[in-house]
């Protein structure tokens, strides 16, 4: 199948490229398939980016013939698509390029390192990424056309179990789990505590003070302050919404007043415009919650756990008044059932010392670099590991019989397009 890059997979491949494309390649073409043809640099990136990955030989011959039949099968597939007219549209593109570079801005902590760490500005980093993930959807699409109707029988759950029972391992502990979920809340007054704040330095540049100079002293924003606030040049599509929406208003030069996102209070000013690109610098004011507003949230969670334990009301009652978290409120806070090897190392930790039926303290869970809450966990039940087994195991093996029934499917798919499609190997 189409070689599918994860976000940590396309991080390193970002680390690696300064050095491999820094490298000059004497190419060559390696493969045709259809009007389309793979290069000898590009089977030596693809061939390096996985061996690295996977910690294999990158010189092994049976590795590179393997990556490039995958390559080969992703030009087939992309053939297919254009025979069947499949396409992909601009806005598909670009929201699917955008929310990819936006995983990399957080995972590398800001654009400028992440820039660094490419080698390359965002704008170029974007056109060079953009044919990627064009191709990435385009073949998606044929996948799902071909395989998302699939579906398996009793029958054939029982016979791919009957086939493979004694190559299928074992069933890794498992936990049934549900959960109460609340986060910590400012007040206005809180708020409006960073507020006057940021106002006063706004008031301060209004009335002649530098702006640099301002951004350098006071500024929250680490990756900026240190220049000024200086953002750089940015593309629509990049920025919050509130924030983009003020700073594109601006005219050169102009000051913004107030503007709120999810980070905080910024301040910006607009210092050139180059079409959909934007070079500005801002002031952040971070709102950060306090200690306290921490502690009234534990405090709540606990005189729940404590609740429950007393018998003076259900887990399942208080996780639909009160849990956050709505998709599991609505069920009374049920999570469904985790395999041990889904788990975070420190969820794993509190589990193995809780008896079924128990309550967890409050702990505190991250789900942004901006967002958090604090959760209790009741374990409902504990599954050891285990062999499989029809009765207890069957939604896991109906999906492992599908995912066996797709995989013969597309290689038989996969052989009918090469008998369709022109290709030829010329290593």
């Amino acid at each position: 199948m189409k070689i599918f890059l994860s976000n940590i997979l396309l991080a390193i491949f970002f680390v690696l490229a300064q050095s491999l494309f820094a490298q000059e390649v004497l190419d060559k073409i390696v493969a045709v398939v259809d009007n389309e043809y793979i290069l000898k640099s590009e089977l030596d990136f693809q061939t390096q980016l996985t061996a690295y990955q996977r910690k294999l030989n990158p010189n092994d011959p049976n590795l590179k013939k393997s990556i490039l039949n995958a390559m080969i099968e992703e030009k087939l597939i992309l053939a297919q698509a254009e025979i069947d007219s499949i396409t992909a549209s601009e806005d598909e593109i670009s929201r699917q390029l955008n929310y990819q570079i936006d995983l990399f801005i957080q995972q590398f902590g800001s654009k400028e390192k992440f820039e660094q760490a490419y080698n390359r500005p965002l704008e170029k980093i974007k056109r060079e990424l953009r044919d990627e993930v064009k191709n990435n959807i385009l073949i998606q699409k044929v996948q799902e056309q071909r395989l998302a109707r699939i579906e398996t029988s009793r029958y054939e759950v029982e016979e791919f179990f009957n086939l493979y029972k004694d190559s299928l391992g074992t069933v890794p502990e498992e936990y049934k789990l549900a959960q109460i979920f609340i986060a910590p809340k400012l007040s206005e007054s809180d708020k409006k505590t960073f507020r006057n704040k940021i106002e006063a330095i706004l008031d301060s540049i209004k009335n002649g003070g530098n702006f640099s100079e301002f951004a350098k002293r006071y500024s929250e924003d680490a990756a900026t302050a240190s220049d000024g606030g200086d953002l750089g040049f940015v593309k629509r599509g990049l920025f919050f919404k509130e924030f983009e929406e003020a700073v594109f208003t601006l005219k050169e030069g102009e000051i913004s007043d107030v503007i709120e996102t999810p980070l905080g209070y910024h301040v910006v000013q607009l210092l050139n415009r180059r079409g959909e690109s934007v070079h500005a610098r801002h002031i952040l004011i971070k709102i950060q919650k306090s200690q306290t507003i921490d502690n009234t949230v534990i405090s709540f969670l606990k005189s729940i756990a404590d609740s429950c334990r007393n018998s003076h009301g259900t887990f399942a009652e208080f996780a639909q008044k009160y849990s956050e978290d709505r998709a599991s409120a609505q069920f009374g806070g049920d999570m469904g059932i985790l395999s041990v090897n889904e788990l975070e190392s420190d969820m794993k930790v509190l589990l193995s010392k809780m008896k079924e039926g128990e309550i967890s303290e409050p702990r505190r869970l991250n789900l942004s670099q901006t967002e958090y809450g604090y959760q209790i966990i009741l374990l409902e039940k504990r599954i050891l590991e285990h062999k499989p087994n029809l009765e207890q195991d069957f939604a896991k093996l109906q999906q492992l019989a599908l995912m066996n029934k797709k995989q013969t499917i597309y290689a038989d798919w996969i052989a009918q397009l090469k008998k369709q499609v022109y290709w030829e190997i010329r290593l």
